[in-house]
């Protein structure tokens, strides 16, 4: 499976750096700091694909047979035991609540505005998923749109788009 991914996510990454962003990203050739050009972000985050692409690699190459087996009876033990159908009811629900939280955000975007959106709509995925750090979560689902926000708002000179409550400075 890690070998499928790798490949499928190397392919991706390697379509962007040589394809896509070249061609259909335009960028004015007078940007003074590269950070604002707009092909520097897709790039690093193409660069970021293609490491994790070359992880997955090495994480299937890494896997042995008999890795592969122990697989295959777990897989065959739990559809055996009717586990399999309580997870994919599991799968399911998620994918549901993943839409409805979705359709809210849209809802939310213009009252809210962009950042404080984010904040809970990552604390309602985090928990939604049920992650095994909830705290991180919660930190990360602060900081980073308020980082993002500083950075784009008063670095780069880019308005972020603020609601009709609450405003940021």
């Amino acid at each position: 499976m890690q070998l499928k991914l790798g490949a499928g996510t190397l392919g991706i990454a390697l379509f962007l750096g040589f394809v896509g962003i070249p061609n259909w990203v335009s960028s004015p050739s007078n940007v003074g700091n590269i950070i604002l050009s707009p092909v520097f972000w897709p790039y690093v985050l193409t660069a970021f694909t293609g490491l994790i692409a070359l992880g997955l690699l090495l994480a299937g190459w890494r896997m042995d047979a008999s890795a592969t087996e122990d697989v295959q009876n777990q897989t065959e033990s739990v559809a055996a035991s009717g586990l399999r159908s309580a997870g994919l009811r599991s799968a399911w629900l998620r994918l549901a609540g993943l839409a409805v939280i979705m359709v809210l955000t849209m809802f939310a975007l213009p009252r809210l505005g962009m950042v404080w959106t984010s904040m809970i709509v990552f604390m309602a995925a985090a928990l939604l998923f049920k992650t095994r750090h909830p705290i991180v979560a919660v930190i990360c689902a602060v900081i980073i749109p308020l980082l993002l926000y500083a950075f784009f708002a008063h670095v780069a000179g880019i308005s972020i788009p603020q609601g009709n409550f609450v405003r940021l400075p």
